[in-house]
């Protein structure tokens, strides 16, 4: 038995820094690079978005079940869900008929299966990935809206760029916080084999996240 000053790290704290440098890669690909440089067009971003929006789709397909599970459930919140916000800014961006024309990439149909299969199977690794993604866009992803804004003249907090905008998060630093202690809860009901199963799966998520990067980056190389 661990003594006092051998517990080991939160549970929050695990998933960050076992994927450190796989968040780094994916965070300053060329294409995110040359997105929030301004480098690209709106095109671009509405690839990405139109992207997420099967990501997303993966993610919320199976709340119900997974809000019932002991290791989920506590960080299954509706206040997060984002599919309806991107479906607006694709209204916007692409038209009322982006539906007959959005592809999802192979990278993004792999990241969604794996979530998809998670969901089911094991929920304590959807969790990896519903970190990932629900608390980039409540810090990083809040960088991303305020470049588009700028960038491509959206409106503030308004069409374009509502997948970044939580309107049932008052504060989001305090959900943040309150976030991490959920997980850290969720880590106190595994053992040290699961959590660390946990870990190698955030990994994993930065990664198929950083390929649907990679991918778009493939489709728009900055040619200036």
């Amino acid at each position: 038995m661990s003594s006092p000053d051998q517990r080991p790290a939160a549970f929050s704290t695990l998933l960050r820094t076992a994927s450190a440098e796989e968040h780094e890669a994916a965070e300053h690909s060329s294409f995110m690079s040359d997105l929030l440089g301004g480098k690209l067009g709106v095109q671009a971003y509405t690839d990405l978005t139109g992207q997420l929006w099967y990501v997303y789709r993966a993610l919320e397909a199976h709340l119900d079940t997974l809000a019932a599970d002991p290791v989920a459930g506590p960080l299954v919140d509706r206040a997060l869900l984002r599919t309806a916000a991107i479906e607006r800014d694709l209204d916007h961006l692409a038209g009322p008929d982006w539906r007959d024309t959005l592809a999802p990439l192979p990278a993004t149909e792999a990241i969604a299966a794996r979530i998809g299969e998670l969901a089911e199977t094991w929920p304590a690794g959807y969790l990896a990935h519903h970190y990932t993604r629900y608390l980039g866009d409540l810090s990083g992803g809040q960088i991303i809206r305020g470049v588009a804004e700028r960038t491509w003249g959206f409106e503030r907090k308004g069409d374009g760029v509502r997948f970044y905008v939580f309107e049932e998060i008052d504060n989001p630093a305090a959900f943040k916080r309150d976030y991490r202690a959920k997980l850290d809860a969720a880590g106190e009901l595994m053992d040290e084999v699961e959590r660390r199963r946990v870990a190698e799966e955030c990994k994993r998520a930065f990664v198929l996240n950083g390929a649907i990067f990679g991918e778009l980056g493939d489709r728009y190389p900055l040619s200036a």
